[in-house]
């Protein structure tokens, strides 16, 4: 798969107890953008966070929060991108996803030197 140098970058921020289907939010999110094809997904946990509703969520009380904040980044197309959200819109019922150029740089894979 190759991705264009003028490329978008996909962000979801959701919180880590957040689900979907009886799975993860983002899980659920990573499996679909594989299912839809996108060039790949990343899931990032966050130390310290708030959302719109303005709770604090930090692992620094005393036990770990449960629903630490997470993003889940996506770079491909501004076209596939826009298209995924239609896709997960309905899956995020709270948080933020934003969508914004990104300038390819690399996109390789192991699987490449083995075709070459």
């Amino acid at each position: 798969m190759k991705i264009p140098e003028k490329g978008s970058l996909l962000r979801i921020f959701i919180g880590e107890s957040d689900r979907y289907e009886g799975k993860p939010l983002y899980e659920w999110i990573v499996l679909k953008a594989k299912e839809s094809g996108l060039a790949g997904a990343t899931v990032i946990r966050g130390m310290m966070g708030f959302g719109a509703n303005s709770t604090i969520h930090t692992s620094k009380i005393l036990r770990l929060s449960e629903d630490m904040p997470v993003i889940v980044e996506i770079v491909d197309t501004h076209e596939k991108l826009t298209s995924f959200l239609s896709i997960i819109d309905g899956a995020v019922s709270e948080g933020l996803a934003t969508l914004e150029k990104a300038n390819v740089q690399l996109y390789r894979s192991n699987l490449q030197k083995i075709k070459d």
